[in-house]
């Protein structure tokens, strides 16, 4: 299986080393070059700008973002006009419990788009998340 992951801090970094650790190739997207560069030099295809990490991807995609919460909305709003029917963005982001996900402001309606909310104990969950 193929992912795309945006947000290389500690837990998404570690995430895409567990995932390509059992098999799945990893598309990822960080604004830190040096992050992106880290793991391209583990195995990973690295993505220079959201634009070149869409096309990186194989239909229908898969994107999880593992960015902090503050940056989860406008990240969403720069992602969700690249994406087609049938890609699927799981936010990752560290948010507080009781929040759900709302389409960014000033989006177009996206219906083919599906959008998860998954505030993350998902540090050494990935495996599970997941299949082979």
């Amino acid at each position: 299986m193929q992912l795309g992951m945006i947000g290389l801090g500690r837990m998404g970094a570690n995430m895409v080393r567990r995932l390509q650790k059992n098999g799945h190739k990893c598309v990822v997207y960080d604004r830190s070059a040096d992050s992106v560069k880290q793991l391209e030099g583990e195995g990973a295809t690295g993505s220079a700008s959201l634009d070149d990490f869409v096309k990186k991807l194989q239909k229908p995609r898969a994107i999880w973002l593992m960015v902090p919460a503050a940056v989860v909305d406008t990240t969403l709003h720069d992602l969700v006009g690249k994406l087609e029917k049938d890609d699927v963005v799981i936010d990752g982001g560290i948010r507080i419990t009781s929040m759900t996900f709302a389409a960014p402001k000033n989006s177009p309606p996206r219906e083919s788009t599906i959008a998860t909310s998954a505030p993350a104990a998902v540090s050494g969950a990935s495996n599970a998340a997941i299949a082979k």
